[in-house]
């Protein structure tokens, strides 16, 4: 296959009265190879000022390297944090940026050098070197949702959903006209969630939204790009029309090669038969047919109708339950954020039992996450009247809240804030394995 040498260029092509319709990003065949096989292959697009668009596809097809190929190769800009710590580069193509654009890349994870640094510091690095921009820092913070004393808390000790908004406060200080959004609704809480669905419906600019949310996807876009089978299906409709558009697609297309190679089995037997009659009769004639029929039967094959082959991979749970009357008992433990942190709350009491399947709820910062810790370590030496069982041949699995969000409940006493004592139950998924399989194609919807 030939490709074009990748590269990028900046153009002034449009005036700020046709702002609405002003291109910010096009691309043409870009390509990104990986190390045992292309991520995707022949991309193109245009990204216009207020365009709202969904990316959606599978774990692992390559949506977060696609925002942050586009992210590497943007110009970068005075005290921007829109790029990536992992520069990449393209296998071919091109990328063009219009010289009003002003991107920043919301990226899932946060930066490790923020770890040591306050909320507040970290909001307000990017404009360190900008005091003329420093007030935006305690307007912004209102904005967030973030209060006084959590701005002083280190990064470290903050949680899943309070990273999220301190990227994407980070993000918003460079007054951006393109937001590259990679899932920001992970381990948001309810309000949380809320609270980004109606930033990005009132955000005026144009953004690209990473998310398996079909809910957040149809409310706050209006378009939708599904990556998969390594190409970029676009659509002019939100997440749940086009996954159904595209289903539609996928049966009309499973309909033409399943009548185009009706076709070419037919000509593949008549082809076999005249070469086996030119053979035995000696006839050039027949032969000459049957090599003519043959390389019809290689065309046919090359222009044959696309059929998508469905996610890679396929999750499987499998766990084996235990002859216990309790799998995990805890008794007057103390929950912290932290080793030397301030008391959440208390568990007076939580048992946990076979088969048990609960689901942990709770504001971001709450103590979810410690929670889970608590029921898979020792407790600390000085804490006296804790108690911890654990049944004999159990076997835990963690997930970290880094990476996905584990389940569990939690019932609150009053409207206290952060509950000092409450009752809640606790439970673990079994092993997981994720292994190749001929899934089954998805069809759209919840998986």
């Amino acid at each position: 296959m030939t490709t074009s040498s990748f590269n990028t260029s900046n153009t002034s092509s449009f005036t700020p009265s046709a702002a609405s319709a002003a291109t910010l990003v096009s691309a043409q065949a870009l390509q990104l190879e990986s190390h045992d096989d292309w991520l995707f292959q022949d991309i193109s697009f245009t990204l216009k000022l207020g365009d709202r668009i969904g990316l959606i596809g599978h774990n692992g097809c390559g949506k977060s390297t696609l925002l942050n190929l586009i992210s590497s190769a943007a110009p970068a800009l005075v005290g921007s944090s829109a790029h990536p710590a992992r520069s990449l580069e393209a296998s071919g193509g091109t990328l063009h940026f219009a010289r009003a654009c002003r991107m920043q890349h919301v990226e899932q994870h946060l930066p490790a050098a923020l770890n040591d640094l306050t909320l507040y510091d970290a909001l307000l690095q990017p404009v360190s070197e900008q005091p003329e921009l420093h007030w935006r820092v305690d307007s912004l913070l209102a904005q967030l949702g973030i209060d006084a004393a959590t701005a002083a808390v280190p990064v470290h000790s903050l949680s899943g959903g309070q990273h999220t908004r301190l990227l994407l406060g980070r993000a918003l200080l460079q007054e951006p006209n393109l937001l590259l959004l990679d899932e920001p609704s992970n381990h948001l809480d309810l309000p949380s969630l809320l609270w980004l669905e109606s930033f990005l419906r009132d955000w005026r600019g144009a953004f690209v939204l990473v998310s398996h949310d079909q809910r957040l996807l149809d409310n706050v876009t209006r378009k939708s790009w599904i990556l998969r089978d390594q190409r970029l299906y676009n659509f002019e409709l939100p997440c749940g029309a086009a996954m159904a558009a595209l289903a539609d697609l996928d049966d009309a297309a499973s309909a033409r090669h399943a009548a185009e190679q009706k076709e070419i089995d037919r000509l593949a037997a008549s082809s076999k038969r005249l070469a086996i009659w030119g053979k035995t009769y000696d006839n050039e004639d027949l032969a000459r047919k049957a090599k003519t029929m043959q390389k019809r039967v290689e065309k046919l094959k090359e222009a044959q109708s696309f059929v998508t082959q469905g996610p890679p991979w396929q999750l499987s749970l499998r766990g084996k339950a235990l002859a216990a009357n309790q799998l995990l008992r805890l008794e007057q433990v103390p929950v912290m954020p932290c080793a030397g942190g301030p008391l959440l709350f208390t568990v007076d009491q939580l048992w946990l039992k076979p088969g048990d399947k609960i689901a942990l709820l709770g504001a971001n910062g709450s103590g979810k996450r410690p929670l889970c810790a608590c029921a898979g370590k020792r407790l600390h030496p000085c804490v006296t009247r804790a108690r911890r069982a654990v049944a004999s041949g159990l076997r835990r699995a963690c997930i970290s809240t880094r990476r996905c969000k584990s389940v569990i409940t939690t019932r609150r006493s009053g409207n206290c804030p952060i509950p000092q004592t409450c009752r809640m139950r606790y439970t673990r998924l079994p092993p997981c394995r994720i292994k190749p399989s001929g899934a089954p194609k998805w069809r759209g919807g919840r998986r």
